[in-house]
């Protein structure tokens, strides 16, 4: 009898670590997937998951386990998709290493993903982004961070991961300013800084003292912050933001809200979707093409440009009392 774990064992330390030199980002998406899979086999066939046999991860289980996502935990349709993507890899994997699953190996990889909904992107506007950034207390050294912090995510449209992982020697402030990070696919890539982000950027660094190789924003400890704690620190200015913005109490404000907004004001000034693309480290440019959909400034521009079609108002005159009694029997 075949154990799980000693295939998914060597499915992270084989496959993904060896074979084909994961990032630590992707071993920790794929790890928090089998978790949770484990987890929901434990609870449900009453197994230790180092006691679990292969056999016992099937089609029926695999399955239950994508609804109990959508179901109990109100996970998204693209966040089944990706967990569903990461199991699929395991079962490619376990075709390979043991020929005997082969039949439920087909059954798993045949569940399809999950189509989703493409929403419009959300962005903030001009006065919103003044709004959240005059929310820090930069009497305080902590209000300093957040707001080179929130300063640096609004300029540059880094990813919350990115701008976590910025030490201080990656933030260049002499001629050419500029930060270098590490994006999806170990991509490297520099983004330069506006004149006003330099300014903020130099006061918080002296203030922050911190070594050329030590996160560039800390937390109260010294390590570099969490992505859970970014977010719930743009969430908390969000929110105090909203008592002198109105707009910003029907939004829902998070980290990738203001890549998209760095987005959108490229696109707004004019620049070109490569030029967008090549900025934010997507991996194709047709990834930009969500900002053409949203920015509903250029369709305005784009309206004002055509000729009105030329139609009378017209006016509504109610049907004659008798004959509207006759029409209705």
């Amino acid at each position: 009898m075949t154990l799980v774990a000693g295939v998914l064992a060597a499915f992270f330390t084989d496959r993904l670590q060896q074979q084909r030199n994961a990032s630590p980002n992707t071993i920790a998406a794929y790890r928090d997937v089998f978790r949770l899979l484990l987890g929901f086999a434990q609870a449900r066939l009453r197994k230790p998951p180092s006691a679990l046999p292969l056999a016992d991860l099937d089609v029926a289980l695999v399955t239950a386990f994508l609804n109990h996502l959508e179901n109990q935990r109100h996970n998204s349709a693209r966040t089944r998709n990706a967990r569903l993507a990461a199991i699929h890899s395991f079962f490619r994997f376990v075709a390979l290493q043991e020929p005997a699953h082969g039949a439920t190996c087909q059954r798993v990889l045949a569940i399809p993903l999950r189509k989703t909904e493409r929403k419009l992107i959300t962005s903030l506007s001009p006065a919103e982004q003044e709004a959240l950034l005059a929310t820090p207390d930069r009497s305080m050294w902590l209000g300093h961070r957040d707001h080179a912090l929130l300063l640096l995510l609004l300029q540059t449209g880094l990813r919350v991961s990115e701008a976590c992982d910025l030490r201080c020697e990656d933030v260049v402030l002499s001629t050419g300013a500029h930060v270098r990070c590490r994006g999806k696919g170990r991509k490297e890539r520099c983004t330069p800084l506006t004149r006003a982000t330099v300014a903020v950027m130099r006061a918080w660094l002296r203030l922050r003292r911190g070594l050329p190789v030590e996160p560039a924003f800390p937390s109260r400890r010294g390590t570099k912050l969490s992505r859970d704690a970014v977010e719930r620190l743009v969430s908390k200015c969000a929110k105090g933001a909203s008592t002198t913005c109105s707009t910003l109490r029907t939004k829902r404000v998070t980290p990738h809200v203001l890549r998209h907004t760095a987005a959108v004001t490229l696109l707004r000034a004019g620049n070109d979707r490569a030029v967008i693309a090549l900025w934010l480290g997507h991996e194709s440019i047709e990834t930009t093409q969500m900002y053409l959909d949203a920015d509903l400034t250029m369709k305005e521009r784009a309206l004002a440009r055509t000729a009105p079609l030329r139609t009378p108002p017209g006016r509504f005159i109610p049907e004659d009392d008798l004959l509207a009694f006759l029409n209705g029997l």
